[in-house]
């Protein structure tokens, strides 16, 4: 059922569980719901928003969910159809019958992939979000090194294989990943001489005598840090993170990433079906004029001249520029192609890392590649998405070395975007802002921002646990 709400120009859909996927839409009727008290109030549908939107009407909270834009996903969405892509980035030309049907393109402005193992699929999976979804396994990894690219060896078979290393250096490798493997921080019989909460990354690469390229794709294409800080932290998160992506690719073969079908915007668009199941009330296309505070604490929402109450209010940064500091900034372009990535045995999807040694920055270049294959473009067209973490007065020669690798490209998209993270912690204003989404082509990154908000609100560490979907309240049928 649509409705249009008389009052304003919003727009409500009621869902049914097994209706289609929808753009707008409301847990109930949505005639009378400013003048109401939330626990929560939740503004912009970025996927952090949502993803908390969901847990929180999981566990009970009344939300309100609210974005200005008439759209689901923020700086997070998908863009479709073709021409609206073009308009965005302020290009005056429609796109050409070469690039096919408009309608047929959903094109991420963030491109990031998830790991088969990790964090976000761990939450779509408990919270069932993935009767909504469907993913295609991304079919290669490549790490940059010297002008060229190579598969990511994170097996032992692969490690002996690759061409990334020569054949001593393949032994000392393999041993480091079958400690890597059998290590258990719980088991001190593990530890092989290594304290996991002292011992250095650094200290770790010296012991198993690994080389700077070694040290490179380890760091950066299996434990996927952007930076080399890591070093000479404590190694266990490093030994997770490769144990993480070993795991990850072990669950499908190919690579240990996935990518859902017809893009990144599902995403967000599944949890907000989730809230909505749970209760929760979404207005799109809704402006926001007012965030309502008494003695430093946020009490509602001003919109259209109602207020809609609340004792905690989650929001992306574009809501409180008052209340973040930029931290950075953040290259992203948007490259369509008539083919495959070359080096990259025709992959319709993969991910290319050029660790920040190879090009001599401080971190590194990614690369996302998707396809039509995953109904994201017109059939024989490929996306491939750069992005870096800026760091100079020019930011697109930064990313040359990773434009090179997708020559020849039909057309370009350029997008520098701020990067912004809270000034507090939320604890007296109760108003939690999350961060922008960082140049990482993976969701850990944002799940950590998610569990850390997640514990500010409500004092207690976020427990996967707690996102099930209760006992016949779903679809009225028993869990199986």
């Amino acid at each position: 059922m649509r409705t249009i709400c008389r009052r304003a120009r919003t727009s409500y859909t009621r869902v049914t569980p097994s209706g289609p996927s929808l753009l707008v839409l409301a847990g109930r009727d949505a005639a009378c719901t400013m003048d109401e008290e939330y626990d929560v109030i939740v503004l912009g549908t970025g996927l952090t928003e949502c993803i908390l939107s969901g847990i929180m009407s999981v566990n009970g909270k009344k939300v309100l969910h609210m974005d200005r834009n008439p759209y689901y996903g923020g700086e997070s969405s998908s863009i479709t159809p073709l021409e609206e892509l073009f308009k965005r980035f302020n290009i005056p030309e429609t796109p050409p019958e070469s690039m096919g049907r408009g309608r047929d393109w959903n094109v991420d402005l963030i491109p990031k992939f998830l790991m088969a193992n990790g964090q976000l699929v761990k939450m779509l999976l408990y919270t069932e979000v993935t009767r909504y979804l469907d993913f295609k396994v991304v079919e290669g990894s490549f790490v940059y090194k010297g002008g060229k690219i190579y598969k990511v060896p994170s097996t032992e078979t692969e490690a002996l294989a690759s061409n990334l290393m020569g054949m001593f250096e393949k032994r000392r490798f393999r041993k480091f990943l079958v400690f890597v493997a059998n290590f258990d921080e719980n088991d001190p019989k593990t530890f092989e001489g290594v304290d996991p909460k002292s011992t250095t990354m650094r200290d770790v690469y010296k012991k198993f005598d690994l080389g700077q390229d070694v040290i490179d794709f380890t760091g950066h294409a299996l434990a996927l840090y952007r930076t080399d800080d890591y070093l000479d932290q404590p190694c266990l998160d490093t030994i997770n993170r490769i144990k993480l992506y070993s795991e990850s690719l072990a669950r499908y073969g190919k690579s240990p990433y996935l990518y859902p079908l017809y893009g990144l915007g599902e995403l967000p668009q599944g949890f907000a079906r989730l809230s909505a199941i749970y209760g929760g009330t979404y207005m799109l296309n809704k402006p926001v004029e007012e965030i309502v505070m008494d003695g430093g604490h946020v009490i509602g929402v001003k919109s259209e001249g109602e207020v809609a109450r609340c004792k905690q209010l989650i929001c992306d940064p574009s809501y409180i520029p008052d209340r973040v500091r930029k931290a950075g900034q953040v290259i992203r372009v948007i490259c369509i192609l008539s083919h495959p990535i070359k080096n990259t045995n025709d992959a319709n999807s993969c991910q290319i890392i050029i660790p920040q040694n190879q090009v001599n920055r401080n971190s590194d270049i990614y690369v996302c590649m998707i396809s039509y294959a995953h109904n994201v473009a017109a059939q024989g067209k490929y996306i491939a998405i750069v992005s870096t973490t800026v760091e100079t007065a020019e930011p697109e020669a930064e990313i040359a070395p990773a434009l090179e690798l997708l020559e020849p490209i039909d057309k370009k998209f350029v997008a520098i975007s701020d990067l912004y993270e809270p000034t507090d912690d939320g604890s007296d204003s109760q108003i939690f802002a999350s961060r922008s989404y960082d140049a990482t082509t993976h969701f850990e990154t944002t799940c950590n921002d998610i569990k850390d908000i997640y514990k500010r609100m409500t004092g207690s560490d976020f427990d996967f646990e707690n996102m099930k979907r209760k006992q016949n309240d779903v679809f009225g049928e028993d869990e199986q």
